[in-house]
């Protein structure tokens, strides 16, 4: 099934509107022997392929898997346990709302909260500082 947003009659009703005959009437400004060019293109390929190929054309130039970044911004080498993925597909990271929301801030909260008690325990120590995104400190007293 073809994905058509316009009837005909809406199709008219526009080009009435703009005093156009027809669409191909739009593209009276680019020279006929422009508008349906000839590609050479390569024959079809995969997805896979695809990828596979773009990542070899990408590998003759400099990138910042390459070097080491510090602009920062995120741009720069870091490792992210594989836990941290399955984290966030848990249900109470979620919400429709915006960040501000107490919903999604809950479960933001939480997880600062049983990091920094883990922390705490593991460190002895009496406060541990987990992140300044959600909170003004976001600092755990024992």
């Amino acid at each position: 099934m073809a994905y058509i947003p316009h009837t005909d009659a809406e199709r008219e009703q526009m080009l009435a509107i703009i005093s156009a005959k027809s669409v191909e009437e739009l593209f009276d400004a680019v020279p006929e022997a422009h508008r349906f060019p000839a590609l050479n293109l390569p024959p079809m390929m995969s997805e896979m392929e695809i990828v596979a190929e773009m990542q070899a054309l990408s590998e003759a130039n400099d990138h910042a898997g390459d070097f080491a970044i510090f602009r920062g911004a995120g741009a720069y080498h870091h490792f992210v346990p594989s836990a941290v993925n399955h984290i966030l597909l848990r249900g109470e990271f979620f919400t429709a709302y915006t960040p501000y929301q107490p919903e999604v801030s809950q479960g933001t909260l939480q997880a600062i909260y049983e990091y920094q008690s883990m922390m705490a325990q593991l460190t002895g120590m009496d406060a541990a500082n987990a992140s300044h995104y959600d909170g003004a400190t976001s600092l755990l007293k024992r």
